[in-house]
């Protein structure tokens, strides 16, 4: 079984001078993307990093991204994708819960860190991709990438399919973000599954728009790689920012959540892009039927797929662009590598429209959180065994996902179990965003809702009393929390309260708050957050 970093190796080998990967600075081939990686995980190993030790990756979408990734996975590593639109707290809990030993970043987003974390979370080593900030020096070992990129050559340490290559943080229904542990295997196969069903060649260009700290967003990079495809890398702050990129880059895949797509759907799309633009996939919610049906006037010739998919088994499901017109509200059926179950509470399967939780099986499904075993237990757990006698149970993931299967197989999402909001795109935890409004010390209670929202999916709104003998003060409150939250984590609204709602157990009644916030804040528009929902081009990234 190949390696992930190897896939890239074989690409280049094959196909030297294709193109590989563009930024806004230029493109480079394959040779030099993998001349990078290969040099990049000896300027690691340089560094003390050995074999399962944590690289963090905190930069905006540009070549060295991918080359630190795919380089700290060569050196034996295990790769830390860090969302660029992530604050100094958000991206100091990702630094200590996984360990990390070295940073890859900016000097300028090292500063921040540093003032807001002294200890930089006990990093061994950081690296910068620009010239060092003026100031105090860090506590740790600096080096510019340049430096790190001229270490002498180094030997691969051994490393197997089932080691782990990456640990991607999502939100989970309490608390911090939590680290899924994928391993090679898991990617390697996630890359050739998906981009077996997208039917990607060599002579595809992908627009990567999405963070690589998300496995979808990853998935641009991994699935272009794999078949020798080429990738443009873009950071934005306007939808039309993608639509021109569309156009000159002859884009022929695009992936995007459903905010981007709601945006998009309402521009004018030109003539170019109707014509080479191959492909289009949804994943990170559903997508507004409304949206749906404007894409696919706008885009005649384009295929869309509608597809589902778990951080913790890479992809789950995806509906063949020759089904939407009969099933635009299904998730459809497994991806090639995949199996599917849809279960009741005992583990057994549930009859044809009869609500169940989704399970997936299969080389897909991760090893778990890191460093959690408590929640592992809870949703990696095994299935009824297919093989009477097997000697030990097989690991399935259950996904929390409330959904039902039809007639014909084909899926369709219902809710979720927790207590997830999903808001352009991202998937928040209440508990974090609560977390930060309590540190403001501005608020005595606080409870984070989700509202449905018709652009994105559904938007927060903070519920919260005042201090004893304090005034409410909405503004102050926001203006603390922009200051430690990234944008899509900004409540839309602030709703003050004498006293928040309690059940029968005496925690608060988050239903009850949704049900009556629902209708009041429905159409309320977020703040301006520039409109690139997902961009990771923000204040920091210049």
């Amino acid at each position: 079984m190949d390696l992930l970093h190897e896939i890239l190796e074989s690409t280049a080998a094959r196909q030297p001078d294709a193109h590989a990967l563009t930024d806004r600075s230029g493109t480079l081939t394959y040779s030099q993307v993998e001349a990078g990686v290969e040099a990049a995980a000896a300027g690691l190993t340089d560094l003390g990093l050995r074999r399962g030790d944590r690289v963090a990756v905190w930069l905006p979408k540009r070549s060295e991204k991918a080359i630190a990734i795919y380089g700290a996975m060569r050196a034996g590593g295990i790769a830390v994708p860090i969302n660029a639109v992530l604050k100094a707290p958000q991206v100091a809990h990702i630094l200590r819960d996984s360990g990390a030993k070295v940073l890859v970043t900016m000097a300028g987003r090292l500063g921040d860190l540093a003032r807001e974390i002294p200890d930089l979370a006990g990093l061994r080593a950081s690296v910068t991709v620009d010239e060092p900030a003026p100031g105090k020096p860090p506590p740790c070992v600096t080096v510019r990438w340049s430096e790190l990129l001229s270490a002498p050559p180094q030997a691969a340490p051994p490393t197997i399919d089932t080691d782990v290559a990456a640990l991607f943080y999502t939100s989970g229904s309490t608390g911090k973000p939590k680290g899924v542990v994928l391993s090679h295997r898991n990617m390697v196969v996630g890359a050739r599954s998906v981009s077996s069903y997208l039917g990607n060649t060599p002579d595809d260009r992908l627009l990567a728009v999405l963070s690589f700290s998300f496995d979808y967003g990853f998935s641009q990079l991994s699935t272009s790689f794999a078949v020798g495809a080429s990738v443009v890398l873009l950071d934005y702050m306007l939808p039309q920012e993608v639509m021109l990129t569309l156009e000159r880059e002859r884009i022929t895949g695009l992936a995007a959540v459903p905010p981007i797509w709601i945006q998009l759907a309402d521009l004018r799309w030109p003539e170019g892009v109707r014509h080479h633009l191959r492909y289009i996939t949804n994943s990170g919610g559903a997508m507004p039927g409304s949206t749906l049906a404007k894409l696919r006037h706008a885009l005649p010739q384009t295929r869309v797929f509608l597809m589902y998919g778990l951080t913790e088994a890479f992809r789950s499901t995806y509906l063949p662009p020759e089904e939407v017109d009969r099933r635009p509200d299904s998730i459809g059926k497994a991806i090639p590598g995949a199996e599917i179950l849809v279960l009741r509470p005992d583990g057994t399967p549930c009859a044809a429209g009869e609500p169940g939780e989704l399970v997936h099986r299969g080389a897909l499904v991760g090893l778990g959180y890191w460093n959690d075993p408590e929640r592992t237990a809870e949703r990696f757990r095994p299935v009824p065994s297919t093989a009477p006698g097997r000697p030990q149970p097989e690991l399935a993931v259950w996904s929390g996902d409330i959904v039902r299967r039809d007639a014909d197989g084909f899926l369709y999402f219902i809710g979720r179990r927790d207590e997830m909001v999903k808001t352009s795109g991202y998937r928040v935890s209440p508990t974090e965003v609560e977390e930060e409004a309590y540190a403001t010390g501005l608020v005595a209670d606080a409870v984070a809702v989700g509202i449905p929202h018709a652009r994105l999916g559904h938007g927060i709104v903070l519920v919260a009393s005042a201090p004893s003998g304090a005034e409410p003060d909405t503004e102050s409150v926001l203006a603390a929390l922009r200051r430690r939250l990234p944008r899509y984590m900004v409540p839309m609204a602030v709703e003050w309260r004498e006293s928040l709602p309690r059940n029968a157990n005496g925690k608060f009644d988050r239903e009850r708050l949704r049900r009556e916030l629902a209708d009041h804040f429905a159409d309320l528009e977020p703040e301006d957050r520039g409109d690139g929902v997902n961009s990771e081009n923000d204040d920091q990234s210049a």
